[in-house]
């Protein structure tokens, strides 16, 4: 397996891995009209191409066989969501296809992640996730972080809850 940068040129890629998964992860509970909307909107080839540009984000694939099969999507400065600390790490996104859950592909993501955190030196990282997906809730726990707040993300006409949790880096050279 494979963790690669995710460029310009990858943006059918990464719209086809953006919708597929947020699809399999999220359309039982929500219905077809609101994802229809939120896979269209969020994963349109403008919005990508802002994303991809933007240089306090970055992308991610997972790819296995020459096959993407989970990215990471991480926010600096500016960028961020919701926290516009310079020294804090977003994690916007990991999402693994459904056949590589168990796998360790999101776990290799994760530590993509951590790892892009200790270069920029960042005191924490943080992020959202939806407070009805307790199998991303455990995997954040597992790892160390804890819930600090909540907020609204829209899904359509919709409102829901994430949890927002946060991990506080360790300052020394063994971590």
């Amino acid at each position: 397996m494979e963790i690669r940068k995710v460029n310009i040129g990858d943006i059918e890629k990464l719209k086809k891995i953006g919708k597929q998964t947020f699809a399999e992860t999220f359309s039982f509970e929500n219905s077809e009209d609101n994802m229809n909307e939120y896979l269209e909107k969020g994963f349109s080839t403008k919005k990508l191409t802002t994303e991809l540009t933007d240089q306090n984000a970055a992308f991610y694939f997972a790819e296995y066989d020459g096959n993407v099969i989970g990215y990471l999507k991480v926010n600096f400065g500016q960028s961020q969501t919701e926290i516009k600390d310079e020294n804090a790490l977003e994690i916007e996104r990991i999402y693994v296809l459904k056949d590589f859950h168990g796998k360790e592909v999101g776990q290799l993501l994760y530590q993509k992640a951590i790892d892009l955190a200790k270069e920029r030196s960042v005191k924490y990282i943080w992020l959202g996730v939806w407070e009805q997906n307790p199998r991303a809730i455990r995997f954040y726990e597992k790892n160390g972080f804890v819930v600090f707040d909540k907020h609204i993300f829209k899904l359509g006409n919709d409102e829901q809850t994430d949890i927002m949790m946060k991990l506080e880096l360790k300052k020394n050279n063994n971590s």
